[in-house]
């Protein structure tokens, strides 16, 4: 019984030595600036073409203010916010849209395009942002509409704005 239990603590410890063992991996790390340069000058030709009187701020996301809305709200990520969206890739792909029925998010749970531009208006505002994939979802590609590294062309109204 006792040499039993030598050979399964002896295969225990063969066992965790080699799983121990830290293996010759390349890890890859990913670069978003060039991804980030290609999508700005894919938007700059973008809003170029289409001539959108977009202005782009310190982040780099391309905005244009449709309506300023009303109010004085300090946004934080726990502000709640009501938006009737539309959701578009540059190709005009439409890949979310909540239809005319405006739908509720806390700031901090939506993508930082959105967290970022949204505080550019107020209550009853309106806003087209033009995000890069970098401030999207990446390299990440949350659906069959949307491919990895896409930029995304919103159009927001805000209906509601609460802390």
């Amino acid at each position: 019984m006792m040499l039993k239990y030598r050979h399964i603590l002896f295969l225990v410890c063969i066992v965790s030595f080699f799983a121990a063992c830290k293996k010759d991996e390349v890890v890859e790390t990913y670069d978003p600036e060039p991804q980030f340069r290609a999508d700005t000058t894919a938007i700059r030709a973008f809003i170029k073409t289409n001539n959108i009187p977009a202005l782009k701020d310190s982040y780099g996301i391309f905005y244009q203010i449709l309506e300023p809305g009303t109010g004085s709200v300090t946004y934080t990520t726990a502000t709640k916010i009501t938006a009737d969206y539309e959701g578009k890739l540059l190709n005009g792909t439409v890949f979310d849209s909540s239809k005319g029925t405006p739908i509720s998010f806390t700031l901090g749970g939506v993508i930082p395009g959105w967290q970022i531009g949204i505080q550019k208006i107020q209550k009853g505002g309106k806003i087209r942002l033009i995000i890069p994939s970098y401030y999207a979802y990446g390299t990440r590609s949350p659906s069959s509409l949307m491919p990895a590294n896409s930029i995304l062309d919103f159009n927001i109204t805000l209906t509601d704005v609460t802390n």
